[in-house]
């Protein structure tokens, strides 16, 4: 792939990123402060602004490189993160309850823009809509709807996983036993090496195709 190709659609690309993680902190920032801490939000970061949530390493530098990877036909795993939302446990109200609608919530933000990139695909496909944009605008518009349902369905079922620092091991943390609480504080531990060694092994590739797959053999 050429510059003349490669640079657009990277261009696509972190543009959409950047649109996913923002949505996915602000959302962990406004649930935070419905639960009663307003952490976040006196930091502004309950905002769709990029810049409030841009982690030099996570939202710029290693997916612009893994995106690079991938177009030259290397092995690249085409994920990013945000800077952390900053929350305060201890003043959220129900905190059992608060502790997973907080950690759940940039999950559903995610799922919530895959389902309107998904809808808008769906209504361009079927009213033949799609036929009508300009040519010149065809593949622009493809990208950025194509990135948009596949990238946050993505970051939605990869931050599902039960490993620390992702989502779904603070879901998990809430209704494990107190028995386990030793075996959790070791995974949290570890949970960055884990993840890596997991991510490099294909392991999150093998469970992320099968559901974009089946979501794409829907349109």
């Amino acid at each position: 792939m050429n510059p003349e190709q490669v640079i657009p659609q990277l261009v696509i690309y972190m543009v959409v990123l950047m649109l996913a993680i923002s949505a996915h902190e602000a959302a962990h920032a406004w649930m935070s402060d419905r639960f009663g801490d307003d952490t976040a939000r006196l930091l502004g970061r309950v905002t769709l602004n990029p810049v409030a949530h841009t982690d030099p390493i996570g939202t710029l530098l290693i997916p612009i490189v893994n995106f690079l990877i991938g177009a030259g036909g290397g092995k690249a795993f085409l994920i990013g993160w945000g800077k952390p939302t900053p929350v305060n446990p201890l003043r959220w109200r129900q905190k059992d309850l608060a502790n997973v609608m907080v950690s759940i919530a940039g999950i559903l933000a995610n799922l919530l823009i895959a389902v309107i990139a998904f809808t808008t695909i769906k209504i361009l496909l079927v009213t033949g809509l799609f036929y009508d944009i300009p040519d010149s605008l065809k593949e622009p518009v493809v990208l950025l709807l194509d990135y948009m349902l596949s990238m946050n369905i993505s970051l939605a079922v990869f931050n599902l996983l039960p490993f620390p620092p992702l989502d779904g091991s603070k879901v998990l943390e809430t209704f494990l036993p107190t028995s386990m609480q030793p075996l959790y504080e070791l995974l949290e531990q570890y949970g960055f090496l884990i993840l890596m060694v997991l991510m490099y092994m294909g392991v999150f590739g093998a469970i992320i195709r099968p559901i974009l797959n089946g979501v794409y053999s829907l349109l």
